[in-house]
């Protein structure tokens, strides 16, 4: 299975989602190699690098992490957009706004991961996790929509998608009141979730809804 995080962007100088995959690659879970690979946060260079990640591996499973620094829980991510617009510029310095991920393709696409599946998992070894409906307008998404698309369009038998983890300690520091997770937590809690989504065909027929 392929394992994606993101080098640090916005000023920090760590990535939680990086760090875990520096953790997990090499790994074997559930009879499956881990390969894990840190993306760029550059909207031109990030795609190309994912689509190549894919072609090389034909992996089963690509699990795409990614920073959301304020919020207390691993978020799994249900509704990829076809949607950039970027609030900051990304490490090249481009700051594209209202454009397209991939021109003429769906408006927007669904994890095939068992997201309430996972999130049930989580929290039941403890670990904060929660379902979430919007994984941003920034690199982030866009990385969960080109996944989706390729996945869609190219290997249709594997399954994908994007979990959001919070900030680090270190980080949060930086910003008193925020939340955080410590990296062992996040590790273990992304172990689960790469076990949950080998093991589970059919996601959980439970209310994973918000009132707003």
């Amino acid at each position: 299975m392929l394992l994606t995080g993101f080098e640090p962007f916005g000023g920090e100088a760590v990535n939680p989602s990086q760090e875990i995959v520096r953790a997990l690659d090499g790994a074997t879970i559930a009879a499956h190699r881990v390969v894990g690979s840190v993306l760029p946060v550059s909207f031109a260079a990030t795609v190309p690098m994912l689509e190549d990640l894919v072609e090389r591996h034909r992996p089963m499973l690509v699990l795409a992490l990614g920073q959301a620094g304020g919020r207390s829980e691993i978020s799994l991510e249900r509704i990829a957009v076809n949607l950039v617009d970027a609030r900051i510029a990304d490490n090249d310095g481009l700051q594209p706004i209202d454009v397209p991920v991939v021109a003429g393709a769906p408006a927007a696409y669904f994890t095939n991961l068992p997201a309430k599946a996972i999130v049930a998992e989580l929290r039941t070894r403890g670990i904060p996790a929660a379902p979430s409906l919007s994984a941003g307008s920034f690199v982030c998404n866009q990385v969960f929509f080109a996944l989706a698309h390729l996945l869609a369009t190219r290997l249709p038998e594997a399954r994908g998608g994007f979990v959001h983890v919070p900030w680090l300690p270190q980080q949060a520091a930086r910003q008193p009141g925020q939340p955080s997770m410590a990296l062992a937590t996040m590790i273990e809690g992304i172990h689960a979730a790469i076990e949950c989504a080998l093991a589970v065909q059919e996601d959980l027929a439970t209310s994973g809804g918000t009132t707003h």
